[in-house]
């Protein structure tokens, strides 16, 4: 597949989540850029890094759209370690050609890339036909010259770079808390009423009258006697319910790191050596102190 061959406007491309050819995420789709001679999408910037804030310049050759995926034909390796190039300005052919060589793709004839019009989000096409060869306008030239003017302002200048720190939040596990129950014995004392029968010797005079016959011999009786016992039975009642539950408590901790930033040193034409912000002998700031000779 040629490059730019599945795409041919930039609807779209801008905000997808791009993935590398073995289905691994790289990051979020930031900027197209478009070939002036062809109008076509040729080149995306993926953010990628620890905290998203580098722009890497992928390919779109080899690559397909799916939803809101952009698959690429790149590793993600491959993307994280792609030449830096700054990409809010228009690709050069230096610039673009170190890209291709870094992804092992050959150059197309006369291609040059411009990023699309209003950045993320927007599919408007860039001015396409700058420096395409033959019947430029005069208005196209002279945009060419004003751009290349542009660069060439840039080239007494640095950048300062600095880091900053992101602080976030993350769930994880520290513990487990477990419910669980077990069997113990106790001893129960409990007092129970028990009744029980007793005999007793009762004598009554026989009266005169009463119609009893004698017999004088041997003779035995008998009385059955009864008495309560104490029976114990037992049966499993429930008598409570108990639950875990879990409350989020919330408490601030303060976190610190150490960050790098660059600052500017210049040397003034006297040879004193002079920091960005730091003032003269007479109070005026370095950025308003004419260099050079005087005229």
């Amino acid at each position: 597949m040629t490059q730019g061959e599945a795409f041919t406007s930039a609807d779209g491309l801008a905000g997808l989540t791009a993935y590398d050819r073995t289905g691994e995420k790289i990051g979020s789709v930031e900027q197209v850029y478009l070939d002036d001679r062809t109008g076509r999408p040729e080149w995306v910037t993926v953010k990628t890094g620890l905290f998203g804030m580098k722009q890497s310049f992928v390919p779109l050759a080899g690559a397909r759209r799916q939803q809101d995926e952009l698959h690429v034909a790149a590793t993600k390796e491959a993307v994280k370690e792609a030449p830096r190039v700054d990409a809010d300005q228009h690709l050069d052919q230096s610039e673009e050609q170190d890209l291709y060589a870094h992804y092992g793709l050959t150059r197309p004839t006369q291609s040059r890339t411009t990023p699309a019009a209003g950045g993320r989000g927007n599919a408007g096409m860039a001015g396409a036909g700058a420096g395409a060869g033959m019947g430029m306008a005069a208005g196209e030239r002279e945009m060419a010259t004003s751009r290349s003017a542009a660069r060439d302002d840039h080239k007494n200048e640095m950048i300062r770079s600095e880091e900053q720190l992101h602080v976030g939040t993350e769930e994880q596990e520290v513990g487990h808390a477990r419910l669980r129950k077990v069997v113990v014995n106790e001893d129960v004392k409990a007092s129970v009423p028990l009744s029980h029968e007793e005999v007793r010797v009762v004598r009554e005079p026989i009266r005169e009258g009463d119609r009893t016959r004698a017999n004088i011999g041997e003779e035995q009786t008998e009385v059955t006697l009864h008495a309560e016992r104490a029976v114990v039975s037992k049966e499993s009642v429930p008598v409570e319910r108990v639950r875990l539950e879990t409350e989020k408590v919330t408490e601030t901790q303060e976190v610190s790191d150490t960050v790098r930033k660059e600052q500017i040193e210049f040397d003034d034409a006297k040879g004193e050596r002079r920091m960005k912000g730091e003032r003269g002998a007479k109070g005026e700031n370095w950025r308003d102190r004419k260099q050079g000779p005087s005229h």
